[in-house]
């Protein structure tokens, strides 16, 4: 294993979902190592902020606004990434949202769509803009951001559940249609982390302390733990790596399944976090 410091000077990395927790604590851990950074997020003001903090550490960086459950503004990010930049070397497809634990026969068909739209369907038209770019420029390396509930299904998260093992399947099938092209596609599957996508959802009474019971290190992650994954994945040391999905969950997923069933809301339904951002 190599002992320096993972270099990306002069790539260029995208990142949506980069406004807040894992995306933003990715933008500055590639900004401290050279990236030039195209940062998507519905978020705008959150969004600005991570460029900022991109700027400061000496890196170029640019926002678009952007909801990855819209094509249109998936194409406008990787057009603007290319056209500002010359070149998309990375991406880190990590924009997501999620809901309260509901039981499925209650759940709304329109908090299903919702969750699958941002966190199934934006990795889909991200991976399509990407990889239509990269396999006309020699190549690149692309991380989406999973979950272990796409290993080891959540109770009540059956919306979230089914994105997050199609996100996986996706993974899967581009790792294997691009590896000719020089294209690596990989995923990460985070467990608990602590960021506002998930604070919001713990709003629930007595949700964290069943999130701490289940997990056997009794703490979420900080998201620059999951950062440093999405680096390695990125980086020249992952090399021959594709189609497969690194799992950072502090053990969670080798323990199964969180004890019981998760503490609910009082309210009859709940919409998914503001800000298409984990």
């Amino acid at each position: 294993m190599h002992t320096e410091p993972l270099d990306f000077s002069g790539k260029v990395v995208l990142i949506t979902g980069g406004a807040t927790g894992i995306g933003r604590a990715a933008a500055v851990a590639f900004a401290d190592r050279g990236a030039r950074l195209i940062i998507g997020d519905v978020n705008e003001a959150q969004g600005r902020l991570t460029v900022g903090l991109a700027q400061s550490r000496g890196a170029e960086a640019l926002f678009v606004p952007t909801d990855v459950s819209k094509e249109g503004d998936v194409v406008a990010l990787v057009e603007a990434a290319v056209g500002t930049y010359g070149q998309l070397d990375c991406a880190f497809n990590n924009a997501g949202v999620a809901t309260e634990p509901t039981p499925l026969h209650e759940m709304d068909e329109r908090l299903f769509d919702q969750v699958v739209a941002v966190d199934l369907k934006g990795v889909f038209l991200c991976l399509k803009h990407e990889l239509a770019h990269m396999t006309r420029n020699g190549g690149g390396a692309i991380v989406n951001t999973a979950s272990v509930a796409g290993l080891v299904p959540e109770p009540g998260m059956s919306n979230y559940v089914a994105a997050k093992h199609g996100v996986l399947g996706l993974t899967k099938a581009a790792g294997l249609d691009y590896a000719a092209w020089g294209i690596r596609v990989n995923a990460v599957a985070p467990g608990w982390v602590e960021t506002p996508m998930t604070s919001a959802v713990e709003n629930v009474p007595g949700l964290r302390q069943f999130l701490c019971a289940g997990s056997p290190m009794h703490r979420p992650a900080r998201p620059e733990e999951i950062a440093g994954t999405v680096l390695y994945l990125c980086s020249d040391y992952a090399s021959y790596i594709t189609g497969q999905t690194f799992i950072v969950d502090g053990g969670q997923s080798v323990r199964g399944l969180f004890p019981g069933s998760p503490p609910r809301s009082t309210a009859t339904s709940a919409g998914p976090g503001q800000g298409a951002a984990r």
